[in-house]
């Protein structure tokens, strides 16, 4: 009777010990599909790219060993007054091999709105040197999105996090 509850209770360990590993491309699939936006119908917008540099590890100690981080690029209105549109989100490597892209039909943002694209920390593809380049379109008065990159990790009792802000490259 004993072995019978030993191998219950390890059953259910193993069960419950089990982590389904998220497939990145799902992250956030189904809220983009929503807010897709058909935008060749719109008055003349002003169309440009930003550049925002992404780290999904960073060198620990030397050269030779790398930390993982779990990265969240931010996409933000800095509007209170006007939607905008991100029109693509690509994902590429530091050798700058485009890794994915999570959307390339234009996505709308109500004034003041913030998405993310999360790049979970086991995911090291993109190395230490990746980025996003995202491509969007705004009524000419408003002002520029803003785009973010927050980094974080934390092991045992110690915690790392920094930030980076987007570069407009056209």
């Amino acid at each position: 009777m004993k072995r019978i509850y030993i191998c219950v209770f390890l059953s259910f360990v193993c069960l419950f010990s089990c982590n389904e590993k998220q497939d990145p491309d799902d992250f956030h699939a189904e809220n983009w599909n929503k807010r897709r936006k058909d935008i060749t119908s719109k008055d003349v917008l002003e169309h440009g790219k930003t550049y925002l540099s992404i780290y999904s590890q960073i060198y620990s100690m030397s050269q030779h060993k790398t930390h993982n981080l779990t990265a969240m690029a931010s996409m933000r209105n800095t509007s209170d007054s006007d939607t905008i549109y991100i029109v693509s989100a690509k994902y590429y490597d530091s050798h700058g091999k485009l890794i994915r892209t999570y959307f390339d039909k234009p996505i709308y943002l109500a004034p003041l709105e913030t998405t993310e694209a999360i790049i979970d920390e086991v995911d090291v593809t993109g190395g230490t040197g990746s980025n996003f380049i995202f491509e969007w379109r705004k009524p000419k008065e408003a002002p520029e999105p803003l785009f973010e990159g927050v980094m974080n990790s934390t092991l045992g009792q110690q915690g790392l996090s920094f930030t980076t802000v987007g570069k407009r490259i056209k």
